[in-house]
């Protein structure tokens, strides 16, 4: 993963471009990509800040405010498939989300599809699964 670049080099940049120079000079000057410098310039100009912006993915989600009622349903019914809470969430809430959301929200909340122990490898394909159930991990 890329690291952010010095809040130095960051406010000798912006500070060449403010005196005069091209943003596109001082970019060459201090060894940067001209984009870079583009946009911290634009936004040392707009907005005033010079700071890095925090990296990453936002951590919210959009399943957040349904946090409750999808924990309730687990609680009540802890065998319930990630297919069928996503029904149940589109049916009472309105809400539609991917299966990947979903997995990922539950998993953020610390909870993991569990098998059941009589799923074995040993059994023959005609063998009837009972479905998992998700329980909270442990640490």
């Amino acid at each position: 993963m890329a690291r952010a670049y010095s809040q130095d080099l960051r406010d000798r940049v912006i500070d060449a471009a403010f005196s005069g120079k091209s943003v596109r000079g001082s970019a060459a000057h201090f060894g940067v990509g001209p984009a870079t410098a583009i946009v911290w310039v634009r936004r040392a100009r707009e907005t005033g800040q010079r700071s890095a912006r925090k990296q990453g993915p936002p951590l919210r989600s959009k399943l957040g405010p349904h946090r409750e009622f999808l924990l309730g349903l687990i609680e009540q019914t802890p065998d319930l498939t990630i297919s069928e809470l996503l029904e149940r969430l589109a049916a009472d809430c309105g809400m539609k989300a991917s299966r990947s959301t979903l997995w990922t929200f539950l998993d953020r909340c610390g909870l993991t599809f569990k098998k059941d122990r009589t799923r074995g490898r040993t059994k023959p394909p005609r063998h009837l699964e009972t479905a998992g159930r998700l329980v909270r991990r442990t640490a």
